[in-house]
């Protein structure tokens, strides 16, 4: 797993970077005034005591950006998960296949509803929240009514808005009018939204 060590490590090496720059520049401009004559005088003389203290600030910055530096290398790109998350486990091979499976699939499920939202609806904005609503009913609540002979009967409540659950009223009437029976079984599905009360 990528060590989260490492990125907060980084952030204080370009922070100490950020601030060597910023002296660097300070002293920069410390040594040229020091350099420039007073009006009047024709040369200045530069001791090692004031070149010493100009520079300071500039040696400890630099001192503290090869200690980030240094720090930052040390640590490891990656650790094992026990490490990080003790008690967690990488999933097996089969185990992956089936997550990324259950993905894809409500993956395509979604992508399928917002494109009959699109084609099969009157909803004004189908084009920008198609998607959005879609994701709306799959999450909503509802109701599962298996008392119709012949039927299984998928009733979802109501969404917040009145033109949302028009609009998944029309793909449920639309998904209705299909006939899919419900796999393994010889019920037919029917979708429906329930009134307001």
């Amino acid at each position: 797993m990528p060590n989260p060590d490492k990125k907060k490590a980084y952030q204080k090496v370009v922070a100490a970077r950020a601030h060597y720059d910023q002296v660097l520049a300070q002293t920069d401009a410390a040594m040229l005034a020091l350099r420039t004559p007073a009006p009047g005088t024709n040369e200045v003389t530069i001791t090692n005591a004031m070149h010493n203290q100009v520079t300071a600030p500039l040696w400890s910055a630099e001192a503290a950006l090869d200690r980030a530096e240094a720090a930052h290398q040390k640590i490891p790109v990656r650790l094992p998960l026990g490490e990080l998350s003790p008690g967690q486990q990488v999933l097996d091979t089969e185990t992956k296949l089936i997550t990324h499976a259950i993905r894809m699939a409500a993956f395509n499920t979604a992508t399928t509803l917002a494109r009959e939202i699109r084609t099969n609806t009157g909803y004004a904005r189908a084009t920008e929240e198609a998607h959005t609503l879609a994701r709306q009913a799959l999450t909503g609540s509802g109701d599962i009514d298996t008392t119709t002979p012949g039927y299984l009967i998928i009733r979802l409540d109501p969404l917040p808005t009145a033109r949302a659950t028009t609009a998944i009223r029309e793909l449920c009437q639309h998904l209705t009018t299909t006939q899919i029976r419900y796999p393994g079984t010889g019920l037919i599905l029917r979708y429906e939204i329930k009134n307001r009360p």
